[in-house]
């Protein structure tokens, strides 16, 4: 994921990140766009919209890299959307954002007057301030360049902010919280990361990532434990229409197929939900300890599901097997 989706994601799900940014109030019915301008093939990677033609729009626009171009870009961009587009709103201001000033470009001419003018706002991201001080939107942009040793204690502390304060939609934040530090640290699950905001078992449960992987590992396991079912159910009822007629038989086995296939498909939708989990955090799992958890019963799977977040290794989950199966 590039720094410029990560932005994407900020500014669609918490807008007010901008007016934050020039120190405003957030006016209400503004919308994010990323507006291409297909005759030339330029895109502004943000476009603040007003409500109505009264209001100001704002272009955005994140730069990690130098590029000494950049200025002849940004304004032949801005300068054709606002051709294009004049009937929309009645003003316009301009946002740069930078990680700090060596990414910026060394010469700004012929362009210096509209640089230094107010039309533009130039953002480096290492001076906002303290991560503590900043309102939670700054600090998930700061949150982006921090150095790896730095940025465990840094999320941490922006999880726990959001957990107190009383801010809106703290599940959106906690997700933006999440996927930056996936993209610092490549190499980490997405549950691993979320423990290491510290989140509790029951706090990782709530969070989507959990629900998506539990509900689609549940649909897989309901679905092969229906075929097999099913499989079953058929061959008993051949069984049975040999000694009690045939179509009788059929139907009598088909329905005892398809109840044991809705109990077997619950059961291994549980058990694939906690083979999932224990492989995204441990690796592969042993063929011998995977045919033990397959084989437990469904009140033993959900008591499993409960202690396996707490787990450090595999030879735990044998150990709680050996004690608790």
């Amino acid at each position: 994921m590039h720094r410029d989706s990560l932005f994407y994601q900020l500014f669609a799900q918490l807008p007010q990140t901008l007016f934050d940014l020039l120190g405003r109030d957030t006016p209400q019915g503004y919308r994010f766009e990323s507006v291409e301008l297909k005759q030339t093939a330029f895109r502004i990677d943000g476009v603040f919209v007003p409500p109505d033609p009264s209001g100001i729009v704002y272009f955005c626009e994140v730069q990690f890299q130098r590029d000494n171009t950049f200025y002849e870009r940004f304004f032949a961009e801005i300068f054709l959307y606002l051709r294009l587009y004049r009937q929309t709103f009645s003003d316009w201001q301009a946002v740069v954002i930078y990680p700090n000033r060596q990414a910026e470009q060394e010469c700004f001419e012929p362009y210096q007057l509209l640089v230094n003018s107010d039309r533009l706002r130039r953002v480096y991201l290492n001076e906002l301030g303290s991560l503590e001080a900043l309102p939670l939107s700054l600090a998930l942009m700061q949150l982006t360049v921090l150095p790896e040793v730095e940025m465990p204690t840094a999320a941490r502390l922006l999880a726990e902010r959001t957990r107190i304060e009383a801010v809106p939609r703290p599940e959106v934040i906690m997700e933006l919280i999440t996927t930056i530090v996936l993209y610092k640290f490549t190499k980490l699950s997405r549950e691993e990361v979320l423990r290491m905001l510290g989140f509790t078992t029951e706090e990782l449960k709530r969070t989507r990532f959990y629900q998506e992987v539990y509900a689609e590992a549940r649909e897989d396991g309901l679905q092969q434990g229906l075929q097999q079912g099913l499989q079953q159910g058929l061959q008993q009822g051949l069984q049975q229409g040999l000694q009690q007629g045939l179509q009788q038989g059929l139907q009598q086995g088909l329905q005892q197929g398809l109840q044991q296939g809705l109990q077997q498909g619950l059961q291994q939708g549980e058990a694939a939900v906690v083979l999932r989990q224990l492989r995204r955090r441990f690796g592969s799992v042993p063929n011998d300890l995977e045919e033990r958890i397959r084989q437990l019963s469904p009140d033993q799977i959900e008591a499993l599901a409960e202690a396996l977040l707490d787990f450090t290794d595999l030879e735990a989950v044998s150990d709680w097997l050996d004690h608790s199966a």
